[in-house]
């Protein structure tokens, strides 16, 4: 329920309420039985709680709001800080990837394909974004194995970021290594 429906129904339930409570006092000055005025004054406050919890509810979502967006800038700023930080080491590692594609002797073709294999896409994202056919994007992928000396897209992309992710602790043991 968005603030527009929340407000259109709270001052339905005000406009209940106070008819209600008017029709109760004119009632009481007639004298009618004690059930009908406690019929209408359980509306009357039926109305009124309903108002209550609407507004609690519309002040706490848009708190809850204010919280996500308070929270979301400050993850859009720590990932903006990140990428301006890591800048340097990331054109770094696509200089060094490039030129290890060039010692491979990949075509520009199969450098692009490489490139955005390593970035996890699958043939059929990559034969989109490139607009070829998911049969020319697998061609290229086999033709890269083949020419890194790498079996399929997972030692490919370990290739180049095996040793950016194992931990630089001494204490590992080679086979503490291996397990990773």
């Amino acid at each position: 329920m968005n603030k527009k429906e929340r407000l259109f129904i709270s001052i339905i339930l005000l406009l209940i309420a106070g008819f209600t409570t008017f029709d109760l006092m004119t009632d009481l000055k007639e004298g009618v039985a004690w059930w009908h005025a406690a019929v209408e004054g359980g509306v009357a406050l039926v109305a009124t709680i309903g108002v209550f919890f609407l507004l609690r509810g519309t002040f706490q979502l848009q708190k809850s709001l204010q919280q996500e967006k308070t929270l979301s800038e400050k993850l859009w700023k720590e990932s903006f800080q990140w990428k301006e930080n890591s800048k340097r080491y990331i054109e770094g590692l696509s200089q060094s990837i490039e030129q290890q594609l060039n010692e491979w002797s990949l075509t520009r073709s199969e450098k692009e394909v490489a490139f955005l294999l390593i970035k996890g896409l699958s043939l059929k994202e990559i034969a989109e974004l490139r607009s070829t056919s998911e049969k020319t994007t697998r061609t290229q992928a086999t033709s890269i194995y083949s020419k890194s000396g790498v079996s399929g897209r997972s030692q490919l992309a370990a290739f180049f970021l095996e040793d950016l992710l194992l931990p630089q602790s001494s204490e590992l043991s080679n086979s503490q290594k291996v397990e990773l």
